[in-house]
């Protein structure tokens, strides 16, 4: 769905879609998308501003992918408000520059206007948290045989190594 900026000048424009799995591409092979995308909410020009637009909604879907400590599928449910402020790079906006804290928060788009699968991938991806974990106390796989500890536990032993005093053990050869 586009919102183009001459309509968003007459009226805001509301939007209430559902997405199966596969119409967002989410850059990140390792991600997919489980259960449908849900996205209800509104897209406006915001006030006293040149082209800038606020869209605000609620984003509900499931997504997919490996766990970063044991490499085993993981589920991430979303269900979340959002808002979003993106100004468009024509006027200057978006070239490299110093910019100031508020800012940092803004999205820019090119053009006539918004796509809104950009918007809801963009909301997603932020959404996600930094390290994905199947469980707060995942244990991960043993650095030395390769086993995952939540199966199954090993008697590995991993004997933290001081690099500091490498360069001597050298010498020693």
């Amino acid at each position: 769905m586009f919102f183009h900026v001459r309509d968003l000048e007459l009226k805001p424009a509301r939007f209430d879609v559902e997405l199966p799995p596969g119409s967002i591409e989410f850059l990140d092979p390792k991600l997919k998308q489980g259960t449908p995308l849900q996205a209800s909410g509104n897209v406006e020009l915001v006030t006293g501003s040149l082209g800038e637009i606020r869209v605000q909604g609620q984003v509900k879907v499931s997504l997919q992918a490996e766990c970063d400590r044991c490499l085993e599928a993981a589920e991430f449910p979303l269900d979340s408000g959002f808002e979003l402020y993106y100004r468009p790079v024509a006027d200057g906006y978006g070239e490299e520059k110093a910019i100031d804290a508020g800012e940092a928060e803004m999205g820019f788009y090119e053009g006539e206007g918004l796509e809104l699968n950009d918007v809801l991938r963009e909301f997603v991806l932020l959404a996600l948290p930094m390290q994905r974990l199947c469980k707060e106390n995942c244990k991960g796989i043993c650095p030395v045989c390769g086993q995952n500890r939540n199966q199954n536990e090993c008697r590995c032993q991993t004997a933290a190594g001081d690099d500091r005093w490498a360069a001597l053990k050298e010498l020693r050869k």
